[in-house]
């Protein structure tokens, strides 16, 4: 093919194995997708793609193109982040990925502050719990807990963020024992063995939500017992940590991270020391280790 727009049609098809689902990423309607296709089946006298109940998948001879169209995006992909990092200005934009929570309830009035301090940096804020994919200029800078980082990832190493158990401060005095719950993650995510080694390891199991600000509300408003990271509860006097729990659990590292081939970028560098010096100041909230002194009946 000459035509890059047909490798990126057919690259599409096979990562959403529907034509909806290629129109939706590639921003164009169904019937576009579908004739495109057509037309390419039609170049090569032979199908790029077949139709299979549910969708399409790759031939034989489609498997060849779209092995080719991968090493195509790839160089494209390369090129991009090699003329974003021969930038020098400290402008231009920045997409960081975090997830909403961090953004949230931890750094929040740094981004702000970012923003005011650096007018001519375009900061974009991408809320999500999944890695973006820096290899594919999805974000430019990453800040993740985890413990296991894509390896060839750059940027700095951390501490841990901690969790511990917490409820509103009056819950144990307006709540009867027989009413006790615990609001967890949805059942695809249930709690393993911390609900066990809780205070309350037989209290139920009342609200779920995949939401872990829905998990905070929820605590707020005295429905129940929640498991969360101490930088979310601590500041906030309405809330207490469960009496008598052990003390916060270190989960995973913080990271700040961004890809080999922007670690010289201005910006870039830029924004990954403003967002370390943001993190590191907080380290001790981060960590558990400034729970204000407030206790409930046991």
């Amino acid at each position: 093919m000459d035509n890059w727009d047909d490798y990126r049609f057919i690259l599409a098809l096979d990562r959403a194995g529907t034509v909806r689902g290629a129109a939706l990423q590639l921003g164009v309607t169904h019937s576009t997708v579908s004739r495109r296709l057509a037309v390419i089946n039609r170049r090569y006298a032979r199908p790029v793609m077949e139709r299979i109940a549910g969708g399409y998948q790759k031939t034989e001879f489609g498997n060849r193109l779209i092995k080719a169209a991968e090493q195509m995006e790839a160089i494209n992909f390369s090129a991009d982040r090699q003329h974003r990092a021969a930038e020098t200005e400290l402008s231009g934009p920045i997409t960081l990925s975090i997830p909403d929570v961090l953004g949230q309830y931890l750094l929040l009035d740094d981004l702000t502050k970012f923003c005011a301090t650096y007018p001519d940096i375009e900061l974009s804020i991408q809320s999500s719990y999944q890695f973006a994919d820096l290899d594919r200029s999805e974000a430019d800078v990453v800040v993740r807990g985890t413990n296991k980082p894509p390896e060839h990832f750059v940027g700095r190493r951390l501490f841990p963020y901690a969790l511990s158990f917490y409820c509103k401060s009056d819950y144990f005095e307006q709540t009867r024992p027989e009413n006790y719950q615990w609001i967890t993650g949805l059942p695809a995510s249930q709690p393993g063995d911390w609900i066990a080694d809780s205070p309350y390891p037989d209290v139920p199991i009342g609200l779920m939500s995949d939401d872990i600000s829905f998990h905070y509300q929820a605590a707020v408003a005295g429905h129940g017992m929640i498991r969360t990271a101490c930088y979310i509860c601590d500041p906030d006097p309405r809330l207490i940590r469960v009496p008598n729990a052990m003390p916060p659990i270190p989960v995973a590292d913080l990271w700040v991270l961004t890809h080999p081939d922007l670690r010289e970028t201005p910006r870039i560098k830029l924004l990954m020391r403003f967002l370390v010096s943001a993190l590191k100041s907080r380290k001790n909230l981060v960590e558990g280790r400034l729970n204000p002194d407030r206790s409930s009946p046991s």
